[in-house]
């Protein structure tokens, strides 16, 4: 090629190169450029009818009064809270929150397990014809609704129930944890349990084994490490439902900051804020190092 570059006129030859030149430059214009403007502009076209319904006006926040607000508010938490009365009541909140959330978790745990298994149409021998019969299919429907009501309704508004049942304190946060998550972990739970493999468990039913078997010797072993991460996770994620719970009387840090704030406390509300930080970001080390043990 070199050769008969060499043999062309000279205006050739510098047309040759300034041509390869082009070719060997990158371009100045990301060539998907005009496709994102569109889908981006096709985006905000879409959310802006959004942000209108929910009177979403950012600038609010800006306005001089809003700021003053803003400022005081901050300002009151200064200085913190910390004598020794106050930070034994926060420990002794701190650990029943913990609790709070630890016995929920274990109840919801207790409660989602039936119930995923009787929802895994894996596990029922009528579909192993390739149609599950008319008594299983609608027990396995009703079940399903039942963990569609459970996790329908938020925690918050079965403490609300549960505060006028039971009284005031952390039973009710435990019922309230208990039911909701209950019926997020078993959806999840069968979901999970239904999009592995099933050939083994299919096999074991097939020569005679129960369903409780086929779960525990083939389906539970290949999905033993991602149904215990969920359930770490939904711990973690029990903790900080817990403190809000606390809002609406089930104890806890929750209710001993909703009381600081009714006697505007700043520097009392500050520490508790701080704590359960702290705490937060506790359980999601713990969490992270059991989902790696796990794995």
């Amino acid at each position: 090629m070199s050769d008969r570059v060499s043999h062309l006129p000279v205006s050739q030859t510098s047309a040759a190169a300034r041509l390869g030149a082009l070719r060997a430059r990158p371009p100045v214009r990301d060539p998907a450029f005009v496709l994102r403007v569109f889908w981006l502009s096709l985006a905000a076209v879409l959310l802006w009818p959004l942000f209108v319904a929910t009177e979403f006006r950012l600038w609010v926040l800006w306005e001089p009064e809003n700021r003053k607000v803003t400022a005081d508010f901050l300002s009151s938490f200064w200085p913190l809270v910390h004598n020794a009365e106050f930070l034994q009541l926060v420990a002794r909140e701190t650990w029943r929150t913990v609790a709070m959330a630890t016995a929920g978790v274990t109840l919801a745990f207790a409660l989602a397990v039936p119930l995923s298994l009787l929802a895994t149409r894996v596990l029922s021998l009528s579909a192993l014809s390739g149609r599950m019969d008319r008594g299983p299919a609608v027990l396995r429907g009703g079940v399903r609704v039942m963990l569609i009501v459970l996790r329908s309704i938020p925690e918050l508004i079965w403490a609300l129930v549960f505060v006028r049942v039971v009284g005031l304190g952390p039973t009710a946060g435990v019922l309230a944890i208990a039911l909701t998550y209950g019926g997020m972990l078993g959806k999840v739970y069968a979901e999970i349990l239904e999009s592995g493999e099933t050939h083994a468990t299919q096999a074991l039913m097939r020569n005679g084994s129960g369903r409780l078997q086929a779960f525990v010797y083939a389906l539970l072993p290949s999905h033993a490490a991602e149904l215990a991460s969920y359930t770490v996770y939904r711990w973690e994620c029990a903790i900080r439902s817990s403190v809000v719970l606390g809002f609406v009387g089930a104890g806890g840090l929750g209710q001993q900051l909703d009381n600081s704030m009714k006697m505007f406390n700043g520097g009392e509300v500050a520490t508790l804020l701080l704590v359960f930080i702290a705490l937060v970001a506790l359980a999601d080390r713990v969490s992270a190092w059991l989902r790696e043990a796990l794995a």
